[in-house]
């Protein structure tokens, strides 16, 4: 062990198993070291803390480690040892700290949300921590600011929206708020305060006739096609359809009853299927609890529900837009359950009680047990609509957009 100045050509001198430690010059810190072990410098830090000699590693020799910049950080480790601080605890802090990135955070918090929502809001969750923010996945969750936030969600906004946006923001929050409350020191939710994107009111569009005729006719006898069907006679969500399983269905009685795992406002409603439903169901398949999805030959999990939303989605629209000679205006598939319930209402005369009992609506003096007892005692009421609604649907004409326009 040497005492001198800790200097380059000093530094490239030092042989393996040697150690400098810092003096003769008026810059030296006491306690500032450099040792080779092996082909690497090193730059240490010796102290005392509470009676008790402490090391802590500065860095190896290099960028950006040099002499004076080694020393000076050995200064202010030194600084804070002066303020009762252990450099050593602090940087081992740093290093757990450098650990929890936002993709490992992330990851812990996927766990735990698997757990308790359902699958398709996990699913979305899943997709907007992993790819909606997935430029800050390696930054540990103790350095990520607001600025860092703001800038990802103009990011987001300008490439897929506000709604993505907003909805990405909103699902970072809520794993920063897991974060805390499982334990991690993080000053606060980094999300707070960062401005929320615009998005559009609530929408509003109801489907004209031809265009509900339209989209009918254009479906395929496939999965999707029976789907989009049954969520025209049914006015029903359109997970719920796509992932109906075959001991949700009593087609004796024709009664198809939704667990309350699977309902939005978690109530279990017994919905009556008139012919034009039942028709509509596919052929029980072996080993298969979904009545529609891709089935084993794919997945290869028999557990599974209807999943090719979008791509069926753009093949319905081509074939709607061939037979009309143009492309539908903008629709999705929850405008058929608005449709539906708009229709009945203001076409058929349907009460608006037994419109709500159908969609499985609960609002105002209808909630709790009288509104389950108000469903079942409706049930006759109910299949009456739809058996209407059914009959209405059939009897829509096939005419061009251009023509109704006119």
């Amino acid at each position: 062990m040497a005492v001198s100045s800790i200097t380059i050509r000093a530094v490239q001198a030092l042989e393996p198993g040697e150690t400098i430690w810092d003096a003769d010059h008026r810059e030296a810190v006491r306690g500032f070291g450099v040792r080779r072990q092996r082909d690497q410098a090193t730059y240490v830090l010796k102290y005392r803390v509470f009676g008790r000699q402490r090391f802590v590693t500065i860095g190896p020799h290099g960028a950006p480690w040099t002499p004076e910049l080694a020393r000076k950080e050995a200064k202010r480790l030194l600084g804070l040892v002066a303020n009762g601080k252990d450099p050593a605890d602090e940087k081992a802090k740093a290093r757990l700290q450098a650990a929890d990135t936002l993709r490992v955070i992330a990851d812990q918090y996927l766990r735990n949300a698997k757990q308790r929502l359902k699958p398709r809001t996990y699913s979305e969750v899943e997709r907007y921590l992993l790819v909606s923010w997935k430029p800050l996945n390696p930054i540990s969750v103790f350095q990520i600011n607001r600025r860092h936030i703001s800038a990802r969600i103009a990011d987001i906004a300008s490439g897929h929206g506000t709604v993505s946006a907003a909805r990405a923001r909103t699902a970072l929050s809520s794993m920063f708020n897991w974060a805390i409350r499982e334990g991690l020191d993080i000053p606060a939710n980094p999300v707070l305060g960062t401005n929320r994107p615009a998005q559009p009111g609530s929408r509003e569009r109801v489907l004209s006739d031809t265009e509900l005729s339209a989209i009918w006719r254009a479906c395929g006898d496939d999965d999707y096609g029976r789907i989009v069907r049954l969520l025209i006679l049914t006015g029903q969500r359109r997970d719920e359809v796509g992932g109906m399983q075959w001991a949700e269905l009593d087609t004796v009685s024709g009664l198809w009853t939704l667990p309350s795992a699977r309902t939005k406002n978690r109530r279990e409603p017994p919905l009556p299927l008139v012919p034009a439903a039942l028709t509509l169901l596919p052929h029980r398949r072996t080993g298969r609890d979904f009545l529609f999805g891709d089935g084993p030959r794919r997945s290869g999990d028999p557990h599974r529900g209807f999943s090719s939303w979008s791509k069926s989605k753009t093949a319905l629209d081509a074939r709607i837009a061939e037979a009309l000679g143009e492309s539908l205006p903008h629709w999705t598939i929850h405008d058929l359950r608005r449709s539906a319930s708009t229709m009945m209402a203001d076409r058929l005369g349907v009460l608006p009680h037994i419109v709500e009992a159908i969609l499985n609506h609960v609002s105002g003096h209808r909630a709790g047990v009288a509104g389950v007892y108000n469903r079942a005692r409706y049930a006759t009421e109910m299949r009456e609509a739809l058996q209407r609604w059914a009959q209405y649907v059939a009897a829509l004409p096939a005419q061009k957009l251009g023509k109704v326009a006119a």
